[in-house]
């Protein structure tokens, strides 16, 4: 770049980070409130980073379908979906801020590493302003951090664990989904209601965050109300087959098994239990159960018939009757010839969400958005009425319990609501054991 340009443009900064390995992108000072990336054309780009290979890509494939979804209704194509249900009326489907919206994608690989490097690459080459995406908490809590750093708003994907708003929170950062703390508030007194307070259980987890604070939050929860934990083994995200970890359970003395696994890890781990007869035993004079905590219809379509009666926790679900639900299953229905799945819902909203705090702010500047969304409350998006906490940047709104349908009506009607827990049953404190840590800081705009 030549002085002349540089003198144009403004003073090409760097902050602090820039000593600790990431080249920021050029940041434009033509007004007091620069920020990294401000837009000055037509458009402004956003940046969509999502499992396309790897345990968790059925869920990532949903989430880009959602992604584009979106993108189509804020320029104004299609029917508008959950714009036309969102509490606050500030998108027009006249892209945002009046820019047409573009955007970028990129392959997490399930792998914390691949998603910073494609997340930088959006950042610094395609000059995106929001990143978005997920699928694994490892790879949510690496991302954030990134783009706490970089000075861009990350609008979490599906990432569960208590972490991405607890000890990992950023102020930069925002998570719609729901979280292993409220999966364990919401399951274990339908758990206990349905198989009982005498009962021994027995953990399979994902070795890494997510899989520690989803088997913490069912463990504390369930042993609150009566049941033991004879067994916590820990099992490698790349595993495909789980037989020499099925086969141990049957000589612990357990009753249950909880599978603290996700995608791809779930679907092999609960064919494996079954295919070892787990579901025929009678122990402990009890018919022998296993628990998913967290569900998707992505997992449920995988397993098979394997689900029929398992109870776990899920974010939404596309039988939901409230208006917004309704509008969005249909567009994404017309769209794509099937329901959208939990991991489609929260990318779509929080593409949404963004979009509107951008509108009601008045700027891409990532303080503004920051100061638009804490504390924003909202309807209209599924799951009854939804606060977007300031203090951790964590949403809080009715939970589902679902079971797998003993007679499902087609390969999409694999799950039943059997609870909506209110919100108020999974609301705790910013300081509660399972969530405290960390600082969520003070918003980088870049600049």
């Amino acid at each position: 770049m030549s002085n002349s340009l540089l003198t144009r443009r403004g003073l090409l900064k760097t902050s602090a980070v820039a000593g600790a390995g990431l080249a920021l992108p050029t940041i434009f000072t033509s007004a007091a409130s620069a920020y990294v990336n401000e837009p000055t054309g037509g458009t402004v780009t956003l940046g969509f980073n999502v499992p396309q290979s790897g345990p968790y890509a059925d869920e990532g494939a949903d989430e880009l379908r959602a992604f584009e979804l979106a993108v189509e209704h804020l320029n104004g194509g299609g029917d508008g979906g959950m714009m036309n249900t969102f509490s606050s009326k500030a998108l027009t489907g006249n892209g945002i801020l009046g820019k047409k919206v573009e955007y970028v994608t990129g392959d997490t690989q399930t792998k914390s590493d691949a998603a910073r490097a494609s997340a930088k690459s959006m950042i610094e080459k395609d000059g995106a302003v929001m990143i978005s995406g997920g699928s694994s908490s490892g790879v949510a809590v690496a991302v954030q951090a990134l783009c706490q750093e970089a000075g861009v708003i990350f609008m979490a994907g599906l990432t569960h664990s208590n972490d991405t708003t607890g000890k990992d929170k950023r102020a930069n950062g925002f998570r719609h989904f729901f979280n292993s703390y409220m999966s364990g508030a919401a399951l274990a007194p339908v758990l206990a209601a349905n198989y009982g307070t005498d009962r021994k259980a027995y953990h399979l987890t994902a070795d890494y965050n997510w899989g520690y604070t989803t088997e913490e939050a069912v463990r504390s929860s369930t042993e609150a109300l009566g049941w033991e934990t004879v067994n916590a083994v820990k099992t490698p995200l790349t595993q495909t087959d789980f037989s020499s970890y099925i086969a141990p359970v049957l000589q612990s003395g357990a009753d249950v098994l909880v599978l603290n696994h996700y995608g791809g890890n779930m679907v092999n781990s609960l064919t494996n239990a079954v295919q070892f007869g787990l579901r025929d035993l009678l122990v402990n004079n009890k018919n022998f159960e296993i628990v998913v905590p967290l569900y998707s219809r992505l997992m449920a379509k995988g397993a098979g018939a394997n689900v029929k009666g398992i109870y776990g926790s899920t974010n939404w679900h596309w039988s939901l009757t409230d208006e917004g639900s309704k509008a969005f299953v249909k567009s994404f229905g017309t769209k794509y010839g099937f329901p959208p799945s939990q991991a489609a819902h929260t990318c779509y909203v929080q593409t949404l969400l963004y979009a509107d705090a951008c509108e009601r702010a008045g700027t891409f500047n990532p303080c503004g958005v920051v100061e638009a969304l804490e504390g924003f409350e909202f309807d209209g998006m599924g799951n009854g009425k939804t606060l977007y906490r300031a203090d951790d940047h964590q949403c809080f709104k009715d939970v589902l319990v679902v079971k797998g349908k003993e007679n499902p009506t087609s390969e999409f009607d694999l799950l039943e609501i059997v609870e909506v827990t209110p919100v108020e049953q999974v609301t705790y404190a910013p300081d509660h054991p399972q969530v405290a840590g960390g600082s969520l800081g003070t918003c980088n705009s870049g600049a």
